[in-house]
């Protein structure tokens, strides 16, 4: 039988079930989360555990990422039915602040990232995102003192920038990438996706088989510049309104003309409706 988790909502509640965690020097994982948790998400809790001692799960949704046309009001938040999940996978500490905790009255700091957060991919679409980002997880880092961290590649910008984060300021937090979480038809596992009508739901799978038809082309010897826009017509033909298709360099995020340059990343976003979805793979 599962066993409730610990829940933690202010700062000095926190700190008194981090240092119960900490007895006898387990390690502990942290998973930031937004909450309205999926197999996607459930899937980076299992890692943790397999990582350390102890987990703790952060479900926080955070307005500093929302711009204001953005769905932060609308954004899913079911904190019952995810706390009774995470129970479900005996996670040790869940870490649920509200915005005035997080963001107190006069509150005027912000941690800024330039290489991968100004790749020109989701930073050209979403130029307030990554400053939300990194300020909120840099707080998590630092109030939950993790000895690793758990983010899922979906999110593949917002991965490498928060990797760059902690190794740039010597958080002393390690990283670890999961593998993005895919439906049976290959679409990506987003709290987003509960926003897509029927019709919708039925043609957002073609992102993935669209990425996989560029990253087969560039495989069989056709040049990447090609590659990207067949995909692209793939991808508009079928009814989205495309932001990016892009062949970037696995880790610098750098654009990139050759297979010879590098490991490729292929990374897509684009809206659906009123639905934006994002997803990438590896070439």
């Amino acid at each position: 039988m599962s066993r409730p988790p610990v829940v933690a909502r202010t700062l000095p509640a926190l700190r008194r079930a981090l240092a119960e965690l900490r007895k006898r020097n387990a390690s502990v994982a942290l998973v930031p989360t937004m909450g309205a948790l999926h197999d996607g998400h459930l899937s980076l809790v299992r890692l943790a555990k397999r990582r350390a001692d102890k987990v703790v799960v952060s479900v926080f949704v955070n307005p500093t990422q929302f711009a204001p046309h953005e769905d932060f009001g609308s954004y899913p938040r079911t904190f019952k039915a995810d706390a009774s999940k995470l129970a479900e996978e005996n996670v040790d500490l869940i870490w649920n602040p509200d915005v005035k905790v997080m963001y107190p009255e006069g509150f005027a700091s912000k941690i800024l990232t330039e290489a991968p957060a100004v790749a020109g991919l989701e930073d050209s679409f979403r130029p307030h995102f990554f400053g939300g980002v990194t300020t909120v997880v840099g707080k998590l880092f630092i109030q939950c003192r993790p000895d690793v961290a758990i983010f899922g590649s979906k999110d593949f910008q917002q991965l490498r920038v928060v990797t760059r984060m902690a190794a740039d300021l010597d958080l002393g937090v390690k990283v670890i990438g999961a593998p993005t979480v895919r439906e049976r038809d290959g679409l990506a596992m987003s709290s987003r996706n509960v926003y897509l009508s029927a019709e919708e739901r039925a043609i957002a799978p073609t992102l993935y088989r669209a990425m996989k038809e560029v990253a087969k082309r560039i495989k069989a010897g056709k040049t990447i510049a090609s590659s990207l826009t067949a995909g692209a017509e793939l991808i508009t033909e079928a009814g989205f309104v495309l932001d990016y298709l892009e062949a970037r360099h696995a880790e610098t995020l750098a654009p990139i003309k050759s297979p010879k340059e590098g490991p490729i990343r292929l990374l897509v976003a684009a809206k659906l409706g009123k639905t934006r979805l994002i997803d990438n793979i590896a070439v």
